[in-house]
C-alpha cells in the first residue's frame, strides 16, 4: 500500500494540534492563560508559525483547551450520574474536583467565568444536584445533609489553592476525606476516601 501524502500530513497536523493543546493546558494551568503564544511554541517544541497555522489567534488556543476541559469535565460527570453505585460516584466526583482545585483551578475559574459557557456551569451544577439527590435516596448521606451541604462542602476544596504547588495535592486528598466523614453516612467498616 502506497504512502498517502496529504493523509500523512493531515495525521501530523492533528497530532500537533492535540499536542499544542495539551501543552497550552499545562502551561496555563500552571501560569494563567496570559502565557504568550511564542512561549507555548517553546514549550512544545514547535515553531511559533506553526502554533499560528492552527490557532490564528492566543485566544483561539485558550477556547481549544477550554472546550477539552468542558469535554473531559462533562465525560466525567456523565460516567458518575451512570454509576450504579451512588457513594462511589460522589466520592469519585469529590476527589476529582479536589484533584482539579490542587491543579488547575485557576484555569477552570477563568474557563467558567466566560459568559459562553454560562449554560455549560447550570448543566454541571444541575448534573451535580442529580447525582447527590441520588445519594440522598439511596441513603448515603448522612440525615439531615443537604445537598446545599454538599455543594458547599465541595466548594471548600477551593481553598487548596492558596497552598504552594507542591502542598496542593496532599491538601485536597486530605480535606476531601474530612468532608466526605462528615457528609456520608457510612456502614460499618467503611471508609470514605476509597475511590
Amino acid at each position: 500500500m502506497r504512502d498517502d501524502p496529504a493523509r500523512n500530513r493531515r495525521v501530523d497536523a492533528e497530532r500537533n494540534r492535540r499536542h499544542l493543546v495539551a501543552v497550552a493546558h499545562e502551561a496555563f494551568a500552571r501560569h494563567g492563560t496570559g502565557l504568550p503564544v511564542r512561549e507555548i511554541a517553546r514549550r512544545a517544541g514547535l515553531a511559533p508559525a506553526t502554533v499560528h497555522r492552527h490557532f490564528p489567534s492566543r485566544e483561539d488556543l485558550v477556547a481549544a483547551v477550554f472546550s477539552e476541559r468542558a469535554q473531559v469535565c462533562e465525560r466525567q460527570l456523565g460516567a458518575a450520574l451512570a454509576d450504579p453505585d451512588s457513594r462511589r460516584a460522589l466520592t469519585r466526583t469529590f476527589h476529582r474536583f479536589g484533584e482539579w482545585q490542587a491543579a488547575e483551578g485557576p484555569l477552570t475559574d477563568a474557563m467558567l467565568a466566560r459568559p459562553a459557557y454560562a449554560a455549560l456551569r447550570r448543566e454541571h451544577s444541575d448534573a451535580f444536584r442529580r447525582l447527590v439527590e441520588r445519594a440522598r435516596e439511596d441513603g448515603v448521606l448522612r440525615p439531615g445533609v443537604s445537598v446545599d451541604d454538599v455543594a458547599i462542602a465541595m466548594m471548600s476544596l477551593t481553598s487548596v489553592r492558596s497552598l504552594p504547588p507542591g502542598e496542593a495535592p496532599s491538601a485536597a486528598r486530605r480535606l476531601t476525606s474530612v468532608l466526605l466523614s462528615g457528609l456520608l453516612a457510612l456502614p460499618v467498616g467503611e471508609h470514605p476516601v476509597a475511590r
